[in-house]
C-alpha cells in the first residue's frame, strides 16, 4: 500500500515495547495509516504513548498529544462497565428482569428478559422500529421504541451483537438504577477520577482538537449501516442522515453510546488498565476482580445473528479471538472493539493494557491489520 504524506511520531515508548514503535512506525509507511494514538500500560504504568500523523482529511494539521477521535463502538464497552460498577456495588442483580428496574421495559413480551440476557446480546433487541429514521439523538424517542419493541427471537435462546442498540439499552438501565444519565455517570465515576479524556460525544473540545474520521469503502459496517436492505442498515437507521456522519457537529455534541464515544488511546488503555490490575488503579477503584472475572466470562462464541460474523463474547465485552477481536496472546483478555479498528483491552493475568485511535478506517469486518499488528507487537 502507497504511503501517505506523514507528521511525524512523538511521545514515548518503553524500550521494552520497542515492538510497538516498529510497528506503529510501519503502519504509516505500509497499511496506510492516517494518523492515529496508541497507548500501552503494564502494572498499571504507561509504557508506551505514541501518536502521529493528521488530524484532518486534508493534512493540514499534524495529530497532537491532546487530539481526541471518535472510537465507535468503544464505547459500548464502557457502557456496560458502568453497569458492571452497579452491579459489584450491590444495586443491581444480572438475574433480575430488567423491568424490575425499567418497567416500560416488559412492552413487547419482554417482560422476563433479565439484565444478564440483555448484556450478552441474547435478548434479541436489535432494531428500534417504531422510532423515526434520524432520531438517534433524541434519546426517549429511542428508549420509547425500545419500549416497544418485539424481541426477534425468544430471549435467550440466540445470539446476536446489539451494534446500535445496546449503548442505549445499557445506558438507560443505569439511569433507571441511578438517577443519572449513562454520560453523566461515566464522567463523574470514571473519567474525572482517572483523568481521562474520554466521553460520549466531545464534551466541548473544540474542534481543532477532534480528529476527523475518514471512511473505508471497504469497511463491511460503513457499507452495511447505509443500506437499508441489511440488518445492519435496519438497526442503524436512526442515524441522523449526513453525508460525513462520524464528523456531523451534531453527532460530535450529542449522545449516541453505541458509537459517538470520542477519546483517544491513552484514556482508554488507561481505563483498562485498573480492569487489568484488580479493578482498582491509583487508588480509585472500579470494581473488583470477582466481578472483573463475571465480565469477561464467555456467554457464547459462533456466528452473530446481526452480522454473520464470528464472535467469541463474554458480558458486555468481546473475548480475544485472533479474526475479529485480536487481543494478544492471553485468551482471557477482553475488551471493545470500534468499527473502523479501534480498540480497548486489559489482559489481567499479564497486567497488560491497550488502546488504539485511528481516523482511518480499516477494510473488511474486523480490526483491520493495523490494530491486529500493534496488538500481537505487545507480546513481542
Amino acid at each position: 500500500m502507497t504511503a501517505v504524506m506523514t507528521a511525524s511520531i512523538q511521545g514515548y515508548c518503553d524500550p521494552e515495547f520497542a515492538a510497538v514503535r516498529e510497528v506503529f512506525e510501519a503502519n504509516f509507511r505500509e497499511r496506510g495509516e492516517r494518523g492515529a494514538a496508541v497507548a500501552v500500560f503494564r502494572d498499571g504504568v504507561q509504557r508506551v504513548d505514541l501518536w502521529g500523523g493528521w488530524a484532518d482529511k486534508a493534512q493540514t494539521r499534524p495529530w497532537a498529544q491532546d487530539t481526541i477521535v471518535c472510537m465507535m463502538s468503544v464505547g459500548k464497552g464502557m457502557a456496560a462497565l458502568c453497569l458492571w460498577m452497579l452491579a459489584d456495588r450491590g444495586v443491581l442483580d444480572m438475574d433480575r428482569p430488567v423491568a424490575h428496574y425499567w418497567p416500560e421495559f416488559a412492552g413487547g413480551g419482554k417482560a422476563a428478559i433479565t439484565v444478564r440476557t440483555l448484556i450478552t446480546g441474547k435478548a434479541g433487541l436489535l432494531f428500534a422500529d417504531s422510532a423515526p429514521d434520524g432520531a438517534g439523538l433524541d434519546w426517549e424517542a429511542m428508549i420509547h421504541a425500545y419500549e416497544q419493541q418485539v424481541p426477534e427471537w425468544e430471549p435467550g435462546t440466540d445470539h446476536g451483537y446489539h451494534s446500535f442498540s445496546a449503548g442505549y439499552l445499557l445506558g438507560e438501565l443505569v439511569r433507571r438504577i441511578d438517577g443519572r444519565r449513562l454520560e453523566r455517570f461515566f464522567d463523574e465515576e470514571v473519567a474525572q477520577p482517572f483523568g481521562v479524556d474520554y466521553g460520549y460525544g466531545t464534551r466541548g473540545a473544540p474542534d481543532t482538537r477532534v480528529a476527523d474520521i475518514i471512511p473505508n469503502p471497504d469497511s463491511h459496517t460503513f457499507v452495511q449501516t447505509r443500506d437499508r436492505t441489511t440488518k445492519l442498515g435496519r438497526a442503524w437507521k436512526q442515524r441522523p442522515p449526513s453525508d460525513d456522519p462520524y464528523n456531523d457537529a451534531a453527532y460530535r455534541e450529542g449522545v449516541m453510546p453505541s458509537s459517538n464515544g470520542h477519546g483517544n488511546a491513552r484514556s482508554v488503555a488507561k481505563v483498562y488498565a485498573a480492569l487489568a490490575c484488580g479493578g482498582t488503579l491509583d487508588g480509585v477503584r472500579l470494581v473488583s476482580p470477582p466481578t472483573i472475572d463475571a465480565m469477561r466470562n464467555q456467554s457464547w462464541f459462533g456466528t452473530c445473528a446481526m452480522t454473520d460474523r464470528v464472535f467469541r463474547y463474554g458480558h458486555g465485552f468481546f473475548l480475544n479471538e485472533p479474526n475479529m477481536s485480536p487481543m494478544g496472546s492471553n485468551p482471557g483478555s477482553f475488551g471493545h472493539p470500534g468499527a473502523g479498528g479501534a480498540l480497548g483491552f486489559a489482559d489481567p493475568e499479564n497486567r497488560i493494557s491497550f488502546g488504539y485511535s485511528p481516523s482511518f478506517m480499516c477494510a473488511g469486518g474486523g480490526l483491520g491489520e493495523r490494530c491486529a499488528a500493534l496488538s500481537a507487537a505487545v507480546y513481542a
